[in-house]
């Protein structure tokens, strides 16, 4: 028996994002820039292999309503039950990108260093490019060692807009939190 996936699409200003989800945890925010609804729903099924219907569930609903806050400038972190597909090393991976703060960056070595050494970094670089929830798993933070904007999977133009946001949000000098 497969398990039901919950499916919901958002407007945003990187562009249309879906949110999937089981009964109780975000399993993907992605972005998706082609399609008619049709496509994008039996995308998701091949995606994911399993029972995904377009009517959305409480985890998608508040997936919703927090983009929209972090996008007005209001929110500052997500507070989503999270549950992404991925090894055990994509795992260590993530979980070192949600420590990254808002408006903040690290590079590929940062997180190698912290996941098993710095002979991990191109499998950092690949972890970082299979994130399933983008945005909340904030792998748009993670940059080249010289500052660069490496690849991200959603395009460069969403990772430079997500960092100039995320940069006009938080408050530097005398007057930061």
């Amino acid at each position: 028996m497969t398990e039901t996936l919950f499916c919901e699409w958002f407007d945003s200003p990187v562009g249309d994002l879906v949110a999937v989800a089981d009964d109780t945890h975000l399993r993907v925010l992605g972005f998706e820039d082609d399609g008619s609804p049709a496509d994008r729903l039996e995308r998701q099924r091949r995606r994911l292999g399993g029972d995904v219907i377009a009517t959305g569930n409480a985890i998608t609903t508040a997936t919703g309503r927090q983009l929209k806050a972090y996008f007005a400038g209001e929110r500052f972190d997500f507070t989503l039950p999270l549950s992404p597909a991925g090894s055990e090393f994509e795992q260590k991976v993530w979980a070192e990108l949600l420590k990254v703060p808002l408006g903040e960056t690290c590079s590929y070595g940062d997180i190698a260093r912290n996941v098993g050494g710095m002979e991990t970094v191109r499998a950092v670089g690949k972890a970082n490019g299979a994130n399933p929830i983008a945005i909340v798993i904030p792998c748009h933070r993670c940059i080249g060692l010289d500052g660069s904007l490496t690849g991200y999977g959603g395009g460069l133009w969403r990772k430079k807009f997500l960092l100039r946001h995320e940069g006009e949000m938080r408050p530097v000098g005398l007057f930061a939190l």
